[in-house]
Formats: structure tokens, sequence, C-alpha cells
């Protein structure tokens, strides 16, 4: 029988980009192949070749360079990591909980360096202890009003928000009734949903295009598993992600293990910095989505 060698690479390629994470919540990566993405190029071309022969888009308005949009999650609360965040040499996405001890004070930081913010918005995860989700979360048994009042809540408790993305959520991005009331707050406000894919049978990216929003998603955890050795190589998978699709969304944490974290990015960067582009969450959003919104900032 002859095996077609070029299709067991890019099912191998494939299997190797299935990434878990989600902190604390049971989370599966789903792939993004029905959000009308580039197919993947060549598998069995070496990432180092692909990257140093790139050629400029021929779309108007596109980078030279893949771009990747990094979102580091859980700031709000003074988590370990917080400081190496913030002296990190790229731009990076901060989202930040609310109702905690520094939800206020890390979110201006984050705008006064030029950063984007994102409401880390806690939602019912299928798992998990409830002390893990932070005040004001968004639950499957509260009625859509109880659910915007607790989105608008949280949007006004973080200064410079652009956006919101989930802190768990396994259980309610799952549910079309829940995301709807969610993402009507966010059409209301001018905000775009970062769905951070803790569930492979989200309905978050459906739901956004039908009420007109964008529709963004994860692709890759960076700290599924916590070590900063991991996280480098998280990174680098990220690259080739934005190679073969001309951007990427990866997420990573502050916390328990966010020194690690920190570390991990900070080693990768040396790699990647003159073959991508570190972007915003909302630079990419403007440019692959045509999104504009008019936020006023207090």
């Amino acid at each position: 029988m002859k095996i077609n060698t070029k299709a067991v690479a890019l099912l191998v390629m494939v299997i190797g980009l299935v990434v878990g994470g989600g902190h604390g919540d049971a989370a599966v990566w789903q792939g993004n192949e029905s959000a009308g993405h580039e197919a993947a190029a060549d598998p069995s071309q070496s990432f180092d070749k692909k990257m140093n022969t790139l050629k400029p888009s021929a779309r108007t308005g596109s980078a030279v360079h893949p771009r990747i949009a990094v979102i580091i999650d859980d700031f709000g609360n003074g988590m370990r990591g917080t400081d190496e965040m913030f002296t990190l040499p790229i731009k990076f996405t901060v989202a930040v909980m609310p109702f905690l001890s520094t939800s206020q004070a890390d979110a201006r930081r984050a705008h006064e360096r030029g950063f984007d913010v994102l409401v880390h918005l806690p939602m019912e995860p299928r798992h998990g202890k409830p002390e893990w989700l932070g005040p004001g979360a968004v639950l499957s048994s509260l009625s859509d009003q109880e659910i915007r009042k607790r989105v608008e809540a949280a949007v006004d408790n973080v200064p410079y928000a652009i956006g919101i993305n989930n802190h768990m959520g396994s259980k309610v991005t799952g549910d079309e009734r829940v995301m709807r009331a969610v993402l009507s707050v966010c059409k209301e406000r001018g905000l775009f949903f970062v769905d951070s894919h803790t569930n492979y049978r989200s309905v978050v990216g459906l739901v956004a295009e039908q009420m007109g929003l964008p529709r963004v998603e994860n692709h890759v955890f960076l700290d599924d598993t916590h070590t900063a050795g991991h996280v480098t190589r998280q990174l680098q998978l990220a690259g080739k992600w934005a190679l073969d699709h001309k951007y990427c969304v990866t997420i990573g944490h502050v916390g328990i293990q966010g020194k690690e974290t920190a570390a991990g990015i900070r080693s990768g960067i040396d790699d990647l910095k003159n073959r991508v582009q570190f972007v915003g969450i909302s630079d990419l959003v403007k440019d692959e989505w045509k999104w504009s919104s008019r936020l006023t900032f207090p």
C-alpha cells in the first residue's frame, strides 16, 4: 500500500497543535477551521525556512510578518508574576479580573504603558471550585437581565477595557442563551469578546458572527504546563500557527506560576522578534475583522 507522506505529515502537525489550558478549568483547544482562515502551509517545510522566506502579504494593510497577540489573564489581585509581565519587551494584552484588590490599578498601569485591557470575566465552568471564579461571575442559573447587570458592572469596574475574555467558563460558553446576553452588552458598549476556548463545544464564535461581532478565538495556551521551558515551546508553536494563518492569539497567566510564564515568554522572544510582530489584540481585531468602535474611557 502506497503511503501519502504529505498527508501523514499534516496529520502529525494537526495532532501536535492540539493543546489544553484554562487555569483550573477543564479546557481543550479547538481548531479554527470554520472561521474562514487560510489553509495551513506545507508542514514538511521547516519553520525556520518558512519564516526566513516569508514574503509580504498582497492584502492591503497587512503586516509583512505574521502577528501574535499575547493575552495574559488573571491580573487584578496582585498575582505572582505581575511585575515580570509588565517588564516584558513586547506589546501584549492585559486581561483584568473585576472587583479585586488591584483590578483598577493593573488596568491603569497597562493603559499607561500602551497595552490593551480586557475584562477577564469570571464565567461558570463545568468543573472546578466556586472560589476559583471570583466575584460577579456569570452563571447559567441567572436570568438574562441578571447576566446583563453582572457584565455591565464588570466592564464599569475595569478602566480602559476594550473587550472581554472568559475566565474559566467551559459551561456557559456552550450555552447560547447566556452568551447572547453577554454579547448583547458587548455590542451595546462597542466591545468585542475573545473566546479563550476552555470548551471545545463553545458557541461563542457562531453567536458573535450572528450578532455582527468579530469572531476572535484563542489558538494556543502558553502555560497549560507550568514550566518556563514549556511556555517557550508553546510560544514557538504560536509562531508556527501565525505563519500558517497570518496571525495567532495565545494566552498565558499571572498567578502561582506567573514568574515561570513570564520567564518562558522572555526566553522565546529572541528567537521570534525578527520573524513575527507582537501586537495588541485590538490591532489584530481592527485589521483582520475590520472592527471599529467608539469607546469613551474614564
